[in-house]
């Protein structure tokens, strides 16, 4: 398969070429699996460049109003939004693996600080959601008022330069969020907050939904994966989900695939996404920090080329990108005064310069005067928003 044949995929199956756009943010979030959430704008911002109608309030209200949406951890121990039906599958494949891990540190560093043990969490972790589901909806800082022991104190690194104390308050509430008990609901502030309001799990996720166990959530996830981003590697699958590799091909093992090869490479295709996919118009897209687009393949060079030192930070998360036609052909970023501004790092046609322009005037409006500061800066976006 060509990158020309990958490129025309993405365009189509990730909402970005104009005839594809989505009718409403779930339908934006099932087409890329999940949207990233680590930066609450780049929820509002993958959503916004792939709507027909783009405004901040039809996401709202699919993530706390009609609640088709919900926020969770999951792949990569990464803060995702995905769609409610989908919330089962990536616990079970995902996310009950993380919160093992958390919950073993966290005993760790009790037991070091001599704060309590097993038991004590458990109690901790009682008493806190029978005081959320008391309240209905409540801050850290409410439930922390209710139950004082979420108040002790851990000092981390002892000694170092950079030793600190902090409350339990925080890894207790990603403990109870891991495990699926309580979710993080609206945020108290604008659309870019991060002080979310908690909520008891019951009362935000519908009780039908189904539990799956693990091997097959694995396999269902893999599915969804290869669905939006194939063709792809297996390496590819395995960084997305963070899986080892035994249970990535396992999750594999269990789907009907074909073997395509990708520019030299050993890839992978649902059997029954063989078909080619028609090229779709010409198109441009400002994609925000963290775009699912942009952090769907451990291998970006079919759509990346030379321009990841100026477009990702020295961790791997990227910053604003600029696309056309399925490929990355520069970086955006922000001036103070709000207005979206906009480097090429390769040639584009005097049209696609005019729908770059026509585009970064639209992302302008659209902010409305909010001034988005990526938690991962990159090189690029540094220079253009100073």
């Amino acid at each position: 398969m060509t990158v020309a044949e990958r490129r025309a995929r993405l365009a189509v199956r990730h909402r970005l070429a104009p005839g594809a756009h989505a009718p409403e943010p779930v339908a934006v979030a099932r087409a890329l699996v999940a949207l990233h959430a680590t930066d609450p704008a780049t929820v509002f911002l993958s959503a916004a460049a792939r709507l027909r109608e783009p405004p901040v309030a039809a996401v709202e209200e699919a993530l706390y109003e009609r609640r088709m949406l919900i926020r969770m951890l999951g792949m990569r121990r990464t803060m995702f939004v995905v769609p409610v039906e989908l919330a089962p599958v990536v616990q079970a494949a995902c996310t009950d693996a993380i919160a093992a891990v958390e919950r073993r540190r966290l005993l760790q560093d009790l037991a070091r600080c001599g704060v309590g043990d097993e038991a004590w969490l458990a109690e901790v972790e009682e008493a806190t959601v029978a005081a959320l589901v008391k309240r209905g909806t409540a801050t850290a800082a409410q439930l922390a008022e209710d139950e004082p022991r979420l108040r002790s104190q851990l000092v981390m690194a002892e000694g170092k330069s950079y030793q600190a104390v902090t409350n339990v308050t925080g890894r207790v509430l990603f403990g109870l969020s891991a495990r699926g008990r309580i979710v993080r609901g609206r945020p108290g502030g604008t659309w870019i907050s991060t002080r979310y309001h908690w909520s008891p799990a019951e009362r935000w996720l519908p009780p039908e939904l189904p539990a799956p166990a693990a091997a097959a959530a694995r396999t269902d996830l893999a599915r969804r994966w290869l669905a939006a981003y194939g063709p792809a590697t297996v390496a590819d699958l395995k960084w997305w989900t963070s899986w080892t590799m035994t249970a990535t091909r396992a999750a594999l093992a269990g789907l009907e695939t074909v073997a395509v090869d990708l520019d030299g490479q050993p890839g992978v295709l649902l059997a029954e996404d063989a078909e080619p996919v028609p090229e779709p118009e010409p198109w441009v897209a400002l994609l925000p920090a963290l775009d699912p687009t942009v952090m769907g393949w451990a291998a970006r060079e079919w759509f990346l080329g030379p321009h990841g030192p100026a477009l990702f930070d020295r961790t791997g998360n990227a910053g604003p990108t600029v696309w056309c036609d399925g490929r990355v052909v520069g970086g955006w970023g922000q001036r103070p005064d709000g207005r979206v501004v906009y480097r090429l790092l390769e040639q584009v046609s005097a049209r696609t310069r005019a729908a770059l322009d026509e585009a970064a005037g639209r992302r302008t409006e659209w902010l409305a005067g909010a001034v988005i500061t990526p938690r991962f800066r990159t090189p690029l976006e540094r220079e253009l928003s100073t």
